[in-house]
């Protein structure tokens, strides 16, 4: 029969394995490094996956397949386990690491630093659009593992800023388009800057600054910083 199936472009895809958790029915799986449809009949069609990746890397195709099989879907869940991916197969970011300090434990107690936060909340998710400490402001829009990996991030990017913090892998991101633009268009913000970890699927924080840049209509002053995930800046 012809109907619509998730198509995956092998040569966009990093093998992040956002796609993976976000297919109800486990249709896709990250297979030698790319993400993979087992099965047509697997596959609803519906879509649910594409907006979890960061890499543009899925559509929906209208083609011959096989008619979408309830059952056999069951069948499949029934039958298979979660799999725990190295990180040439799995997403980066869930890739489990252990660090040696870098620096000695302090000897003497150190003078507390000041906060630079100057506003509440900072999560995205319920931050108004039309907040007054948004008006005319330099926003800084954050992915919420940067400020835990580096050290100064209050002195060195926060201080100044209106936050917004935000994580691409586990918020349902797709209402932060709409929101973003609306800042954009009405609160006349003065720059945004985007700071995110180095991991591929935290690059859909960049992605979804740009297409709510473009979406207003509005030109800003924009900037990106990567932080590895040892706290150092790549960038």
């Amino acid at each position: 029969m012809i109907r619509e199936v998730v198509k995956i472009d092998e040569e966009k895809c990093n093998g992040c394995g956002e796609c993976v958790p976000a297919c109800a029915e486990g249709a896709i799986q990250i297979i030698d490094g790319k993400a993979k449809l087992l099965a047509d009949n697997l596959c609803d069609g519906l879509g649910a996956c594409l907006g979890e990746c960061p890499m543009d890397a899925i559509s929906i195709e209208q083609r011959e397949a096989d008619e979408f099989d309830e059952e056999a879907v069951e069948a499949h869940l029934g039958k298979t386990a979660p799999v725990a991916h190295a990180p040439t197969g799995g997403c980066p970011s869930a890739a489990v690491k252990s660090f040696a300090s870098s620096a000695e434990p302090a000897t003497t107690e150190a003078p507390s630093r000041p906060s630079q936060l100057r506003q509440w909340p900072v999560e995205l998710q319920l931050v108004p659009p039309t907040a007054p400490f948004l008006q005319g402001a330099d926003v800084l829009l954050a992915a919420d593992c940067v400020p835990f990996a580096y050290a100064d991030f209050h002195k060195d990017f926060l201080a100044g800023k209106a936050l917004l913090v935000a994580c691409p892998k586990l918020d349902d991101t797709v209402p932060y388009l709409d929101k973003l633009t609306t800042m954009l268009q009405q609160s006349h913000l003065r720059s945004l800057t985007v700071i995110h970890m180095e991991v591929p699927c935290c690059g859909g924080l960049v992605a979804l600054a740009r297409q709510a840049i473009a979406a207003s209509g509005v030109e800003v002053p924009f900037e990106t910083i990567k932080i590895g995930i040892q706290g150092d800046r790549l960038d």
